[in-house]
């Protein structure tokens, strides 16, 4: 069955009898090829020893180089999304921050995981992920919090370390901004167990 389609702007659409249109120039090279060495296994040709042996191995190395540099290009533009970021930095860099959440993360820590220079890393990211790095750190940390307030009787300052926050008052200011409550209302309001309050009552206070 002959198959056509329009070129979808990678090099790779069909052309007659359904080959990649991108692909068709290594189809070219190798098809030039003598037949010692398009033969299939177990079945052999004789190779002229004149030059054409050499000839030939020059041209499916040449295919070779072709369809390695068409598979590079179409997978780079496969793997780019909108931001500029090809999926496996955004993958490499959400898996760091999540392993590291307990610790000051650097935007050169970020930009080193992804490969980017600093100065493009913020930019691509908040394009890419629709927030900044910074956002999104601390959209990770609460996250983080709110599943070990729910899932432990850990208590608030405790928590608030764990997740790399500077305090427990630094918890609750972001907590609030988020959410709209403090965390130990949050806390209360499921029913968890655990220490929902500081011992001083500073939490409840944070404006």
């Amino acid at each position: 069955m002959i198959l056509h389609a329009h070129d979808d702007g990678l090099g790779t659409g069909l052309i007659a009898g359904g080959r990649p249109r991108a692909w068709n120039r290594v189809g070219n090279s190798v098809d030039d090829a003598p037949a010692g060495l398009r033969t299939g296994p177990g079945v052999t040709a004789p190779i002229d020893d004149t030059g054409e042996f050499w000839s030939s191995v020059a041209s499916l190395v040449t295919a070779s180089h072709i369809l390695q540099a068409e598979i590079e290009r179409c997978s780079g533009a496969n793997d780019s999304t909108m931001g500029g970021l090809a999926a496996w930095q955004i993958v490499r860099v959400r898996s760091y921050i999540d392993s590291n959440l307990h610790r000051t993360i650097h935007i050169r820590d970020l930009s080193a995981v992804a490969r980017r220079s600093k100065a493009h890393f913020s930019r691509k990211f908040k394009l890419a992920v629709g927030e900044s790095p910074h956002a999104y750190v601390v959209r990770r940390r609460l996250e983080r919090a709110c599943h070990l307030m729910m899932t432990s009787a850990e208590s608030l300052s405790e928590i608030a370390l764990s997740v790399g926050f500077s305090d427990q008052a630094h918890l609750c200011r972001l907590f609030r901004q988020a959410f709209g409550q403090s965390p130990a209302r949050w806390r209360r309001e499921r029913g968890i167990a655990g220490e929902v309050t500081s011992r001083t009552g500073a939490d409840e206070n944070i404006p």
